[in-house]
């Protein structure tokens, strides 16, 4: 009886973030063509990423103290709605006709805030819904819904703003959040028991935000884990952020071209989760984390190396680092979900999502003056050997290969 109760709450959890994830990447496809089309700039891009990633950085820690405290499936139903009331309030402004840079600096800001909020709550809800033998064939379904969704979104996303004004294109995000709201609705989802609850005085939230801190940093194989994902991620996101102009200026491609990108990268997000979703690998976990680094490392840094004529070599890398992308986030939640408790996974994946984004920002505001002085191209090269020497140290770390082995 269990075992189809919790397979009912996550199948309705399921539909509702599926459909919410399909129209916020088609929006946020939507305005990386706006900003890239409109700009042609690194430096714009760099800085809308850093919008849509310093507030969920700054109050990330913090949020992850109230996710443990709070019920978590109020919390995604009230971060989804503010994001959508923020939505909303954008899209008037751009029906006024303001459709200023400045605005969608904000505007990716205020979903930032939403995602401090949602993100860890809804990771740290499904150990509390879900067997631990099933956490990652969980992690790997969910890692193919949010790829399924990053192939239509795009595809949505060009479609949408090569009919409508951005502000139109909006509304998308505005209907994806009620459809999530609504699937919550139907369904329960436990809370942990809490030890030593107290108020949430300035002092006890430090405290707590201490306790997430020590959960890792205690630990010497989750902090090498954080260590060089940290590493990794502060290489990948200017890459990520100058994809598209890898796209347009390299290969000389249009928004046909940028789409293609964007689907065959979720195409691959889809295999890498197929794998884990039906074929359940009993290799490690911390080894599929470590493999995954070298081969996302290589397909980037062969994207940057190909000549201009050789798109379809590029499509082809792109697929292969969607693949080990997904492979790779499906294996690192599965890690902290088995070593942290729950009651305290709340406040860790928040001081997570804070400790690798920070570093991540200090490099986007130089993604504009590298991409410049030395080139889109050659930026790939480095920063993809980079993430290569990433998996392969962390190979020869021992304390993180000791991951998952049972005392």
């Amino acid at each position: 009886m269990l075992q189809y109760s919790w397979k009912r709450t996550f199948s309705i959890i399921w539909i509702g973030q599926f459909l919410s994830l399909v129209s916020t990447s088609a929006v946020n496809f939507a305005i990386i063509i706006w900003l890239s089309l409109e700009t042609g700039s690194a430096e714009v891009l760099a800085y809308s990423a850093i919008a849509a990633l310093l507030p969920q950085a700054v109050i990330g820690p913090f949020a992850g103290v109230y996710i443990d405290r709070w019920d978590r499936k109020k919390v995604m139903i009230f971060a989804d709605a503010f994001v959508a009331f923020c939505t909303l309030v954008m899209a008037i402004s751009f029906y006024l006709g303001n459709e200023s840079l400045l605005l969608i600096y904000v505007l990716l800001s205020l979903r930032s805030v939403g995602s401090a909020f949602h993100m860890p709550a809804m990771q740290a809800a499904i150990p509390m819904l879900a067997p631990e033998n099933q956490l990652l064939r969980i992690a790997g379904i969910n890692q193919m819904i949010q790829s399924v969704s990053s192939i239509a979104g795009p595809a949505l996303g060009a479609l949408a703003i090569g009919l409508f004004r951005i502000g139109d294109v909006l509304w998308l995000d505005i209907i994806g959040a009620i459809i999530a709201i609504s699937s919550l609705l139907f369904v329960h989802i436990p809370d942990p028991k809490k030890d030593n609850v107290q108020k949430s005085s300035f002092h006890q939230v430090w405290t707590d935000i201490g306790i997430g801190w020590n959960e890792i940093m205690s630990r010497k194989g989750l902090a090498w884990l954080f260590t060089y994902s940290v590493i990794a991620t502060f290489c990948i996101m200017p890459l990520a952020v100058i994809f598209p102009l890898l796209t347009l200026n390299h290969f000389g491609g249009g928004k046909w071209e940028m789409s293609v990108i964007e689907i065959v990268w979720g195409v691959g997000m889809v295999i890498g989760g197929g794998i884990l979703g039906i074929f359940k690998p009993s290799v490690p976990k911390v080894i599929l984390v470590n493999s995954m680094h070298i081969i996302l490392g290589i397909a980037l840094a062969l994207s940057g190396y190909i000549s201009a004529n050789m798109f379809y070599l590029f499509v082809g890398l792109t697929a292969v680092g969607g693949v080990a992308a997904s492979i790779y986030n499906a294996a690192f939640t599965t890690i902290l979900q088995e070593e942290i408790s729950a009651d305290k996974l709340g406040r860790v994946f928040s001081m997570y999502f804070s400790i690798v984004v920070i570093p991540s920002i200090v490099g986007l505001l130089f993604t504009g003056f590298i991409a410049d002085s030395i080139g889109i191209n050659l930026t790939f090269m480095i920063l993809g050997l980079s993430i290569v020497l990433v998996g392969l140290f962390s190979f020869f770390t021992p304390a993180l290969m000791k991951i998952g082995q049972k005392k």
